[in-house]
């Protein structure tokens, strides 16, 4: 009988992937493009100025380019501005070798600033966005001239430093057949935000229908079952260039607390916290954010 109800309820959320020709309806916009880096998809967003400096946004955990999207005006009247879906999320799709480790995910974006052109840049990352580029930036040391790490994923429980994966609760195994959007919203994305009335009904629908690409949900289990906490240290304190950390203070998934451990590794970086704010800071407070970020880009 519990059996045969789970069954039921599933059927009744049943939730299939969106058409890739449905989701460009609404998400090609100009300055967007497929391109094939190592016979791997990178949907890429490309604006600003081509001889200006380079900066590129990796979003975080479940989200795409557009959540860059607030912050792109500012950045682009002085940069060229680079935003990516990361091979496992939204139109990018998932990774054809079926490999997430951080030196995969470094190695895409390296390939992808080779075919591209673009021999050193400044990388700003959120969360799982901020992992890979910190582990960029530790790996070639050369193409970074700065750090933007926006909670930045990498010390998330003392307990879990060690070469080991997480669990994935086997409940999650129903994601890629039934993610209706108020569960998205309980589940994922409402937490992310201190103060709920940032998140907008367009901002919604968009992390659901990002999340409904094809192949997104499976991709994202298995980059869970390949995720790996081995300790950051020494991978941090190897970098040099110049770092700015921002965090929310009401961060509910990693912590204003961890920035002490990123610190403690990284001397040179410069802490600000942003009061009343959760884990998605560039969306929720994204004036504030995008200005203290092209302060500290205007510093020698």
């Amino acid at each position: 009988m519990i059996a045969f109800l789970l069954a039921l309820s599933v059927w009744l959320a049943w939730t299939p992937d969106k058409t890739e020709q449905v989701l460009l309806q609404s998400y090609n916009r100009p300055g967007t493009a497929r391109l094939m880096v190592q016979q791997q998809p990178v949907f890429v967003q490309d604006s600003g100025p081509r001889d200006a400096p380079a900066i590129l946004l990796l979003h975080g955990f479940g989200a795409s380019l557009q959540a860059w999207d607030d912050w792109t005006p500012a950045l682009e009247k002085n940069l060229r501005v680079l935003r990516i879906d990361i091979p496992g999320f939204g139109l990018s799709g998932p990774a054809v070798n079926q490999d997430y480790s951080d030196a995969a995910d470094v190695a895409r974006v390296i390939a992808l600033l080779d075919q591209l052109g673009v021999q050193q840049v400044i990388i700003a990352g959120h969360s799982m966005g901020g992992r890979i580029a910190w582990n960029l930036a530790a790996a070639h040391p050369e193409r970074v001239s700065k750090l933007v790490l926006l909670a930045p994923d990498g010390f998330p429980d003392p307990n879990a430093k060690s070469d080991k994966t997480y669990e994935v609760p086997a409940l999650l195994g129903l994601l890629p057949y039934s993610l209706p959007q108020w569960a998205l919203r309980m589940g994922g994305v409402a937490p992310a935000f201190a103060d709920g009335s940032q998140l907008t009904p367009q901002m919604m629908q968009r992390y659901h229908d990002m999340m409904l690409a094809p192949g997104v949900r499976t991709a994202l289990l298995e980059r869970m079952r390949q995720t790996r906490n081995s300790d950051p240290v020494s991978r941090l304190q190897s970098i040099k260039v110049p770092t700015l950390l921002l965090w929310g203070e009401k961060d509910a998934f990693i912590p204003v607390s961890n920035a002490q451990d990123y610190l403690k590794a990284m001397p040179q970086a410069k802490l600000v916290t942003l009061p009343g704010v959760g884990h998605v800071l560039h969306e929720e407070a994204p004036q504030v954010s995008v200005q203290l970020v092209t302060e500290f880009l205007r510093q020698p």
